[in-house]
């Protein structure tokens, strides 16, 4: 297999000692969670000034706590070491509230048990169809390690992205963009970012090619089109894209593309759109596996995105109201150029089993019945990962093979059967309560 330039990084990792492994993984799982924290605390709309790492900057849209920023007592070094750091910043719970240091002590904790726990379990094989033998696991140690510190990464920005959710309904492009244009980087290096699945000569990455071979087209001219179009959709759809019809056609583009380049931030997104699509091309050019990395990072993208898309459409027009937010789908896209397209799938559809535990938890510590959907995003893609195999190879690969093109046929038609059942839904809210 290879692994591109991770090769000898991984190689030296696995000369090390387990004890020494344990220790480092540990120590990289707080710095994680520290840097979660760091994000949650500072990226959302509304900054709190809780942070060890605390700038008055960050409150410069927010009058009520930069008083409070300016208030707070001076902050030593000991106070930004991780864990240590929310012990001590209990001294300040009369200014923020009791408990306030309690989620973010967790989160560098949960982290810190997580990651080694992550990695032992995907280098055993957990990632692997089962009953493999011992020796042929190890073969692939190699590879589950790069997938592990792929998911190390995926992992501390869905925690970011589920806390800042829960506390404003919103999830940054801070996180998600960056996040997605590092998946697909990391997959144009090497086609091994993507999860294991079963073939009849083997074990390979699934990716484009899975589980009924791989369309020719993919590799030609109408690969790189189709490739260009879904980096040209992505880009489009981070900008402000409001029409507003109520003055005619005519007005409704004139102020569509006045909104459009109202912001600086229209330049960002150009560099970024004509910065990607020369590098798309490039990769083309190069060809081999790393565009067979980028092509099935892209397709990931554009269905992990597309589907809550499609629904938070759906739902809006059949409720006359945000279904979803577009936070959610930036960050379904941002998790599908990670996972590739057959795993968004599964972890859209694992979402609601994982809703069931979050929502209780949530109503029991919080009593908030609200219901931000990207954390269940977050936890169905876990879910995805830890039962691979089972969710996979054992159920998903058959029915992809079976279905082929029907299955998104089958989309559709769920679709509309969705907006069917909302509008049904919304008619009768309305004349019960009219």
């Amino acid at each position: 297999m290879n692994l591109g330039p991770f090769d000898a990084l991984i190689a030296a990792w696995l000369s090390l000692p387990q004890p020494l492994m344990l220790v480092v993984l540990a120590i990289l799982g707080v710095l994680l969670g520290a840097v979660a924290n760091h994000v949650i605390t500072t990226w959302c709309w509304y900054p709190r000034p809780i942070s060890p790492w605390v700038r008055l900057g960050d409150w410069k849209r927010d009058d009520e706590h930069r008083v409070l920023a300016e208030t707070l007592p001076p902050r030593s070094f000991l106070d930004r070491v991780p864990l240590l750091g929310w012990l001590r910043m209990r001294r300040e719970s009369t200014l923020h509230g009791p408990g306030f240091w309690v989620r973010p002590m967790l989160i560098e904790l949960g982290l810190a048990i997580a990651l080694p726990v992550m990695h032992h379990f995907w280098l055993a094989g957990q990632l692997l169809p089962t009953g493999m033998p011992a020796p042929v696991i190890t073969s692939f140690a190699p590879w589950m390690t790069l997938l592990f510190f792929v998911h190390a990464i995926l992992l501390a920005m869905m925690v970011a992205a589920t806390f800042i959710d829960f506390d404003e309904r919103t999830i940054p492009d801070a996180i998600t963009i960056p996040g997605t244009i590092l998946a697909l980087v990391l997959a144009s290096i090497t086609p091994f970012v993507f999860m294991p699945g079963q073939l009849a000569g083997g074990i390979a990455p699934v990716t484009l090619q899975h589980p009924i071979g791989l369309n020719p087209s993919w590799m030609s001219g109408g690969g790189l089109l189709t490739c260009l179009c879904i980096w040209t959709v992505w880009c489009f759809a981070l900008a402000d894209r409001r029409v507003i019809m109520r003055h005619g056609v005519a007005k409704a583009v004139e102020y569509f593309l006045a909104r459009l380049i109202r912001h600086p931030s229209w330049k960002i997104l150009a560099g970024i759109w004509i910065i990607g699509m020369v590098s798309i091309s490039i990769v083309y050019q190069i060809s081999g596996v790393h565009w067979l990395g980028l092509a099935s990072s892209l397709l990931g993208l554009a269905v992990g995105g597309g589907i809550v898309w499609s629904i938070r459409l759906v739902g809006s027009w059949a409720m006359q109201m945000e279904a979803m937010g577009f936070g959610d789908v930036t960050l379904m896209a941002m998790i599908g150029g990670y996972v590739g397209w057959q795993a968004s799938i599964a972890a859209f559809f694992l979402a609601p089993l994982a809703a069931i535990a979050i929502v209780i938890v949530q109503f029991l510590t919080t009593r908030d019945r609200a219901t931000p959907f990207g954390p269940y995003l977050c936890a169905g893609t876990v879910l995805t990962l830890i039962f691979w195999d089972e969710v996979y190879n054992a159920r998903l690969r058959t029915t992809i093979a079976l279905m082929g093109d029907l299955l998104l046929w089958l989309g559709l038609v769920l679709l509309g059967l969705l907006g069917g059942m909302l509008m049904i839904s919304r008619w009768i809210k309305q004349r019960l309560y009219a």
